[in-house]
Parts: C-alpha cells; structure tokens; sequence
C-alpha cells in the first residue's frame, strides 16, 4: 500500500472505538462532513447511538436487528431484517434524523452512515423492495448498485448512501472522477468513505481465505492524494477529495463497498466529473451486455 497521508486509508481496527470496530468522524483532522460506524454485534449484546447532532442510516451488513430509536415527537422500535451477507442483494434501511438517539439490538455485523447536521427531517424506514437496484457499466465495468440512501430514496438533510457489488475480475468507480467543487448542474462537493468487504466466489476452494481486491485515489487541483490499496473486509478508505477509482474485484474474488457521501454544498446531490484522460472508456461500453453474474441475490452469492 502506499498512500501520501495516513488519514485517508485504514486497516480493520485501526479506528476502534468504545465498543465499535471502527469510527470516522470528525476527531481525524481534516474530515468534517461524513461519518461511519461499522460493528459486530452478538446475542443479548447492544449498541448505543447517543450523538444528537448527526443524522445516520442503519444499514444491516449481515444479520437482523432491532432498533429502538427516540426522536420528536416520540420512541419507536424498528425491526430490519437484514440478510445473510453484503453479497446477498438489498437490505432493508433505517434512516434516524438529527436530534435521535437509539439502541441497536441483535445479531450480526452493522454499519452506521452519518453526516453532521441541523436540519430536521422525519426518520424513515426503507425496505429491500424499495430499493432501487441499478446494473451500471457494461462488460468488465459491470456493478451492481443498491440505491437506498440516495436523493431519489430518502429525504435527507445531507447524507448520501450507497452500496456497490463487483463481481470478481470487473473494475468500479471507473472511470476515475472526483466531486470536490462546486459547478452547479456539472460537479458538487461531496467527501466521501469507502466501506469494503470481500469474498471467494461461488464454488471457492476452502483454502481461498484471502479475499481482496484494490483500490486507487489521487490528485486532483482541489488537493494532493494518493492511495493504492489491496482491500480486505472492513478496510476503509477516506476520499476528502481527488478523482478516485478503479476499485478492482481481483480474479476469484468479489468486492462490495459501502459509500457515505456529505458535503457543504446547499443542494444534497451527486455529480462527478470524470478523470478527463480517461473519460472516453465510457463510450466503449455502447454495445456491450452487462456481465451476466449480476445482478446478485441470495441464490447468486460466494461464500462470505
């Protein structure tokens, strides 16, 4: 791995937390509007979202939960339940708005996306059917997307979430591109975390226990950066700005990422500016079929 800032990539554990695997926020200098909170949670164990002044997604990575979660004008408690692994299609989404605090009960591994704000919105639940599922890509660019926290799926304040499938041997967040300033209608200023996992594809040798893929990010005007990284399960990448991509699922093996995206712009939305060296692979996708292993369900995934 080589990176130009330790703060932009981390191992599994490197950011444990009071009971949680890892934790982004804004204690790493430089990062301000994004958060994540990713942990494994046992039978009879819980954990506590007690910070008022984020609103968050509760996304089940694998396994099931109950969320009791307190917030104007009362208490409730919602049941997601979640799915076996990242690489068994959607799941079911529950989205806290500022000012909430909650307690997350049950058995499996789960992420917290977060972003910083004081806009209220009403909390909402998401289910897996809900979920818009887009096959993006054509050929060796093939992905599998689970739009559940984007701006057509949630009213949010700010954050914006993702999931991304990518079958072994295919490229994603390709070409590279960046949004890191304000160009309205073209570009907007979003920092962004890369939450991955990783698998031995279907049919697997028992013996295949390594599963990783890579991931790349550098420079752009708006600042100096570099990352190129084999990523493992529970990796993390910071993308505070800089074209980023590919994220490359290596042979044998599949890549899920999780995106949280937030930024200081007045309007929540997505827009990229490709990598101008690189922007015309784009075209060479007319024509070609999406890879026919997508799209990923529990009867399609490896063995996580």
């Amino acid at each position: 791995m080589s990176t130009s800032d330790q703060r932009w990539f981390h191992r599994r554990g490197d950011l444990a937390r009071e009971g949680w695997e890892s934790v982004v926020d804004a204690s790493i200098p430089g990062w301000q509007h994004t958060g994540i909170r990713v942990a494994d949670i046992a039978e009879g164990e819980s954990l506590t979202l007690d910070d008022r002044g984020v609103e968050r997604m509760v996304v089940p990575l694998a396994g099931s939960f109950d969320v009791l979660h307190r917030h104007y004008p009362g208490e409730w408690e919602t049941r997601l339940r979640g799915r076996r692994s990242v690489f068994a299609g959607p799941t079911d989404v529950l989205y806290l708005p500022t000012g909430a605090t909650a307690e997350i009960r049950g058995r499996g591994r789960v992420a917290i996306a977060e972003a910083p704000t004081a806009e209220p919105r009403h909390w909402q639940y998401v289910p897996a059917s809900d979920t818009f599922v887009e096959l993006r890509g054509a050929g060796r660019s093939s992905r599998q997307v689970h739009n559940f926290g984007t701006p057509r799926a949630i009213d949010a304040a700010r954050l914006i979430v993702c999931e991304v499938i990518t079958p072994a041997e295919n490229w994603s967040s390709y070409p590279p591109h960046k949004h890191d300033e304000r160009v309205p209608g073209h570009e907007s200023r979003l920092e962004e975390i890369y939450y991955f996992e990783t698998t031995p594809v279907a049919g697997a040798p028992s013996s295949a226990k390594a599963a990783f893929g890579m991931f790349s990010t550098y420079s752009s005007p708006a600042g100096d950066i570099d990352i190129n990284a084999m990523v493992r399960t529970g990796d993390i990448a910071l993308v505070p700005f800089g074209y980023h991509g590919p994220a490359v699922a290596a042979p044998g093996y599949d890549l899920y990422y999780l995106n949280v995206m937030a930024g200081p712009d007045p309007e929540r939305q997505w827009l990229i500016s490709d990598d101008p060296a690189h922007a015309w692979v784009r075209e060479t996708w007319t024509g070609q079929r999406v890879d026919e292993r997508l799209p990923f369900t529990e009867h399609k995934e490896g063995r996580n």
